[in-house]
């Protein structure tokens, strides 16, 4: 008898510290430092534009989105590009890690003691050998502005 395993793969990234992964679908492209252009009057969170093959895409700070502190060393920062309502964003992260498959079983929702900086963009969490993983889930991390412009 065969036993299908259900595996969940998600590409792995640093950020303040914390372990987060990124379900691969929805990952289009990982770019090493680009040169960002500034928007004038943008949110905080919304660190500028960039050119990725002739298509514009907005590059968003994750540590100013989650209210967490700067980078030391800005210069380093990579990103993931993922798409949300068929526009490209650009997500700026410490450090991209590997891309990690792991079972469907092993997922858990979100526990009580969870930051609250990631309990609001977080769809649950894995626990792995020596830390947490967090689970990014996209649209809660780029649907922020709607929030803000349904509750005004």
């Amino acid at each position: 008898m065969t036993t299908s395993v259900n595996n969940n793969d998600f590409v792995t990234i640093r950020l303040a510290g914390q372990l987060c992964g990124i379900p691969v679908l929805t990952v289009h492209d990982v770019l090493s430092s680009q040169k960002i252009t500034r928007i004038p009057l943008a949110p905080d969170s919304v660190a500028g534009v960039l050119n990725l093959r002739g298509r514009i895409v907005t590059a968003i700070n994750l540590r100013k989105r989650l209210g967490l502190p700067e980078a030391d060393d800005e210069s380093q920062k990579m990103s993931v590009v993922v798409e949300y309502e068929g526009e490209p964003y650009s997500l700026l992260i410490d450090k991209i890690g590997d891309v990690l498959s792991l079972p469907e079983e092993a997922y858990e929702r979100n526990p009580v003691t969870l930051d609250s900086c990631w309990q609001e963009v977080s769809g649950g969490i894995y626990r792995l050998e020596n830390e947490l993983l967090v689970i990014l889930d996209v649209q809660k991390l780029l649907n922020y502005g709607a929030d803000q412009a349904a509750a005004a």
